[in-house]
């Protein structure tokens, strides 16, 4: 397994995940290889080279080519993007399912966030985020930047195929995000291939404008199973979902391409603004060694015992800053680490 620790609170939230992950390996009788590699995003940029340098490339490619997954922080500037064209990772899921330890804080209570699990699935190589880009200086008065950016019917055939194979284990359902009269022609395909394969499949189709779907990803969340959704809209609707979660700091995804290749992460970024204030919420980082565990390793008892140990401290009412709320007194990164590790090293969870 390789590690990436980022930037910013990654350098905090990283080594925190990995301590719980080396822990519940312990317990597990798993063995555990960790290689760690250089830096990424600004630091990378700022020591001469590219937000996705070589060194890393080579390094992700050799993890990748033995079997192994990528567990990353969060990297500034353009290395998410090229990190997921240059392995084609494609398809990025996003859990949305909420802990019930946090049900009565947060913007929701009276049970909206009750029994809430959605899948988010969204493309991850196309789209607005790698549009060609050019300057436009025919005179002063007409200066600006020109963006163009297309999808081929491969990349969106994949994609509504990876979600409708989900929909097909989970509940049968599936929603697609699109918006016809601002982008009608992209609307359209990602529509008619959506609504054939979902056929074919025996999935359920909803389609929904990008707008309407965030509101009603708020509004009425019990509604969902899966979305699927082109690059940005995928990217601002699992942002928002984070409100069911109780913080961004809650979020965790996967990054998933052919080939068994796959990049674990938080749905939050490096937030430079806290980073070494010892304030930051681990939890998300460490979802995602359970997503990891489950997905890359076969391993979903391990996996369960990790939820379990979040879900635990969460219910004894552990928060950090961002999840805390009333009189509640926020306790830190280290703090919210050694008590998952302590219910970890506590619970019995049935195989």
């Amino acid at each position: 397994m390789g590690v990436l620790e980022g930037e910013g609170i990654g350098q905090e939230v990283v080594p925190a995940a990995v301590s719980v992950l080396e822990r519940v390996c312990d317990l597990n009788g798993l063995k555990l290889e960790l290689r760690h590699g250089g830096p990424i995003g600004r630091q990378s940029i700022a020591a001469g080279g590219k937000a996705l340098s070589p060194g890393v490339k080579a390094f992700c490619s050799e993890i990748f080519d033995g079997g192994g997954a990528i567990f990353s922080g969060p990297g500034g500037a353009r290395f998410v993007y090229d990190l997921r064209a240059y392995f084609d990772l494609y398809c990025k899921l996003t859990p949305l399912v909420p802990f019930p330890g946090l049900a009565s804080g947060g913007l929701f209570c009276g049970g909206h966030t009750d029994d809430v699990d959605i899948l988010a699935i969204r493309e991850n190589t196309g789209g607005l985020y790698y549009c060609e880009e050019a300057h436009i200086a025919t005179n002063p008065a007409e200066a600006g930047i020109r963006a163009a950016f297309g999808y081929s019917t491969a990349m969106v055939r994949r994609i509504l195929k990876a979600g409708c194979l989900t929909a097909q284990r989970r509940r049968h359902r599936m929603a697609l995000t699109t918006k016809p009269d601002g982008i009608p022609l992209v609307s359209e395909l990602w529509r008619s291939e959506a609504e054939g394969i979902c056929t074919q499949s025996g999935v359920t189709l909803e389609v929904l404008e990008i707008d309407n779907a965030v509101y009603q990803l708020v509004a009425d969340p019990k509604r969902f199973d899966v979305i699927v959704s082109p690059n940005m809209f995928g990217d601002v609707l699992a942002d928002a979902g984070s409100l069911l979660l109780g913080s961004r700091g809650m979020s965790f995804s996967g990054n998933f391409g052919d080939g068994n290749r796959a990049v674990y992460q938080t749905g939050h970024g490096a937030a430079y603004d806290i980073a070494g204030s010892g304030t930051a919420n681990p939890l998300g980082q460490i979802m995602a060694v359970a997503m990891m565990l489950r997905e890359s390793f076969g391993q979903p008892h391990a996996a369960r015992s990790v939820e379990q140990a979040i879900a635990t401290v969460l219910e004894q009412g552990a928060r950090t800053a961002d999840i805390a709320s009333g009189d509640t007194v926020a306790v830190s990164t280290r703090v919210m680490t050694t008590q998952v590790l302590n219910a970890l090293t506590r619970q019995t969870v049935p195989a």
